[in-house]
């Protein structure tokens, strides 16, 4: 809400210093309330027994369905696509939770059958259509694989990565990402692609404008929603407790927000950003957000807001996926 408070204020060409003014307001009435013990209704992950998992369905937008089973909003976290089982979408797509920081996309006409849900073992494979996985967290102990058109490809790094089973086509907007296919490992980096049907195993450079297209936004506008979502969720677990977090936190991982009526991901420390520029915040961050309100960045003041919303073409912004800290 304050976001959007803010926006039109933007619009309607309101000051910087009567922004200010209007911000820091808000911080010291926010924290009377938590001072004084008033706050909104109780929001946490209790409020959802099950579980996020590998598979969880956190989003569903128009015509999808696992087996003969059609799915519709209320499947969001409370189905999951297990083992052997395959989701296609007609006129609709899907968001899919893989491990903690990673979101399966799938686009229209759609198929996408799990071969492995384990936390250290994940792998799914497109069988038509096109998915993409936007990456903000990715451990060494994960082994994330996405498998099209008989061959496989391992992600290795933070970035977005687009998959296109009917072209046959292998995208890295951002990261890395190793192709198995035909006895070799092919590396695959920032704005290269990889064509399947192609006589020669080699990557090429692609313009990653010439794809931004309908379903590339709509990726963008969830990772949007789940960022909102995470500042959201993040504020509940700042104390009071033996650390600076409060009661139901254990650490990085799926966080439930009941607002949102969506899984969000939030890190344990500092600010990850996405590949379309959102920031997805911890709680200690969000705990000192005050300071980042009014403060001072490379000399010229900045709010909140113009951090969280997307730094131009479709990457993070200078400083990587953990850029920003606490200064």
């Amino acid at each position: 809400m304050i976001f959007r408070v803010l926006e039109v204020m933007k619009a309607n060409k309101v000051k910087r210093k009567r922004m200010r003014t209007f911000f820091i307001t808000l911080i010291e009435v926010a924290g009377l309330l938590l001072a004084t013990g008033v706050s909104g209704p109780v929001r946490g992950q209790s409020q959802n027994s099950h579980p996020a998992r590998p598979g969880s369905i956190n989003y569903v937008e128009g015509q999808a369905s696992i087996g003969t089973e059609a799915l519709n909003p209320s499947a969001v976290g409370s189905i999951e696509l297990n083992k052997g089982q395959s989701l296609t979408t007609q006129a609709g797509k899907v968001e899919i939770l893989l491990t903690p920081g990673i979101f399966l996309r799938v686009a229209d006409n759609s198929s996408v059958k799990m071969i492995s849900p384990d936390l250290a073992n994940t792998e799914v494979e497109l069988d038509k259509g096109r998915a993409m996985v936007e990456v903000l967290d990715i451990r060494k102990e994960n082994n994330i694989r996405i498998d099209q058109n008989d061959v496989t490809t391992q992600l290795l790094k933070n970035g977005l990565y687009d998959f296109d089973a009917d072209h046959k086509q292998i995208r890295v907007f951002k990261g890395t990402g190793q192709v198995h296919t035909k006895g070799q490992n092919i590396k695959l980096t920032g704005e290269r692609e990889f064509a399947l049907d192609g006589g020669k195993l080699k990557a090429q450079t692609f313009d990653t404008r010439q794809y931004e297209d309908d379903f590339f936004r709509w990726s963008a506008l969830r990772s949007g929603y789940l960022s909102e979502a995470t500042v959201d969720q993040a504020r509940l677990y700042i104390g009071p407790g033996p650390t600076w977090y409060g009661p139901g936190w254990y650490g990085t991982g799926w966080y439930w927000d009941p607002w949102f009526g969506v899984w969000t991901f939030i890190p344990e420390g500092g600010i990850f950003y996405s590949p379309f520029g959102w920031g997805f915040y911890s709680p200690i961050f969000v705990y000192r957000s005050p300071f980042f309100f009014y403060g001072y960045y490379g000399h010229q003041p900045h709010y909140f807001n113009e951090f969280h919303y997307p730094y131009g073409h479709g990457f993070e912004p200078p400083g990587g996926f953990r850029g920003g800290g606490f200064h």
